[in-house]
């Protein structure tokens, strides 16, 4: 999270002017860029608490994300290993007793259209 504060925050600076002259007149770009600044120094307030608190959440995450990592990890890779190709199988169904099902696809709907498609 602090990845996206800092990037917006050196977009914002990057946006802004190297030195500011306020002696000649804003027109044309001079009054959008001036608008543009304010609308980024806006959001990027309105930003602040918010990104406060997702670096905060996501300090809290961090080690239950870990756990989760280190125990299904292996258990996935098995699963991915099993199925191949999951294009081969219709998406889950989830029975009323909680059980998940992967039904394979008959070979009539693995086989390809004939005839033209339209795109």
């Amino acid at each position: 999270m602090k990845q996206i504060a800092l990037t917006a925050t050196l977009a914002f600076a990057l946006a802004l002017p190297a030195q500011a002259d306020d002696t000649k007149p804003e027109e044309g770009f001079g009054l959008m860029e001036k608008g543009a600044r304010l609308l980024f120094e806006g959001l990027l307030q309105e930003m602040q608490p918010a990104l406060r608190d997702m670096e905060g959440l996501t300090e809290q995450l961090e080690p239950a994300l870990r756990g989760f990592v280190e125990n299904m990890g292996p258990a996935l890779g098995g699963l991915l290993e099993q199925v191949e190709d999951f294009s081969k199988y219709h998406p889950p169904e989830v029975l009323p007793n909680g059980d998940i099902i992967l039904r394979r696809k008959s070979e009539a709907e693995l086989a390809e259209p004939e005839g033209e498609v339209d795109l």
